[in-house]
């Protein structure tokens, strides 16, 4: 599904300070590449935010009333969006993909920029798509022995990058695991093809956001080594590959492990990198995307 169906807002003012933490910086460069998402770290004793439409992840991971009002949200944009009502599975794999492309973004950014990797567990994390803002409660992370935040209260120092990448996974496993339980049924999908959701998440949202930082490359690289193949929970690797435009130009482009659905609404404006897209019709959008 193309990003922009994210929605953007200005971060709202907030009563108290903002906390700060290991993770700060790398939140704060994410909102200013991406104002569309804006992260909000709570203090010692600060609340959740709740009502006008806060929805904390460990409710959605319940499959209940939450999931309900939640799904509600994308089942009203998609008939007003594209005039049609959308299948019962695709809307729950909008919700889904729309939750989870924003919380990979809280562990697989500070990995990115700082190399330290926190662990999220859904009950620390607040979430309100409408506005584009994630509240979160931060507290243990990984870092490499030569980190300077390594003599930090909730330092957990690993020995090398390919331990940082094991925490990477197993922090995103985490957090993803109960609200992937949720989605599930909904979905109509489950054990592989669920975790191939949870695979293309990791890679798009990263890839996506490195590009506005202009490090797509290098994020690329790392999210080679990140999702080699045969990481299990996860269905895939990052299969990243480059494409030849017409006049030579590379364009990076890869193979996703699942399939988002869009081509439901509108089969002709899925994105370049969608799995019914065959290589010339990758060309053709991806050079119309780098021209625009």
């Amino acid at each position: 599904m193309p990003v922009s169906a994210l929605t953007a807002a200005a971060p709202a003012g907030a009563a108290t300070p903002p906390a700060r933490s290991a993770l700060t910086d790398a939140y704060i460069r994410l909102t200013e590449v991406f104002p569309g998402l804006a992260v909000r770290e709570l203090g010692p004793g600060e609340t959740a935010p709740e009502g006008d439409g806060w929805v904390r992840a460990a409710r959605l991971a319940e499959g209940g009333a939450d999931l309900d009002a939640f799904l509600a949200w994308d089942e009203e944009q998609v008939l007003r969006d594209y005039g049609q009502p959308g299948r019962p599975d695709v809307i729950a794999s909008f919700g889904l993909h729309r939750y989870a492309w924003a919380a990979c973004l809280l562990i697989t950014l500070p990995w990115f920029l700082l190399r330290r990797v926190p662990r999220f567990p859904v009950e620390h994390v607040t979430y309100n798509r409408a506005l584009g803002h994630m509240a979160v409660r931060t507290g243990e992370f990984a870092c490499l022995p030569d980190d300077p935040a390594a003599g930090l209260p909730g330092a957990r120092v690993v020995p090398d990058e390919d331990a940082l990448h094991a925490e990477v996974r197993a922090a995103v496993a985490e957090h993803l695991e109960p609200v992937l339980g949720a989605f599930g049924p909904r979905m109509r999908r489950r054990g592989r093809a669920l975790w191939g959701m949870a695979t293309d998440e990791i890679v798009e949202g990263l890839w996506y956001v490195a590009h506005l930082l202009g490090e797509e490359r290098r994020a690329m690289r790392d999210l080679e080594r990140l999702l080699p193949g045969a990481t299990r929970p996860y269905a895939g690797s990052a299969a990243f590959r480059e494409l030849t435009g017409p006049d030579g130009q590379s364009l990076p482009t890869r193979d996703r492990a699942s399939c988002c659905l869009f081509y439901t609404l509108r089969p002709e404006d899925t994105c370049a990198n969608c799995p019914r897209n065959c290589d010339e019709v990758r060309i053709a959008k991806l050079t119309a995307a780098a021209t625009a």
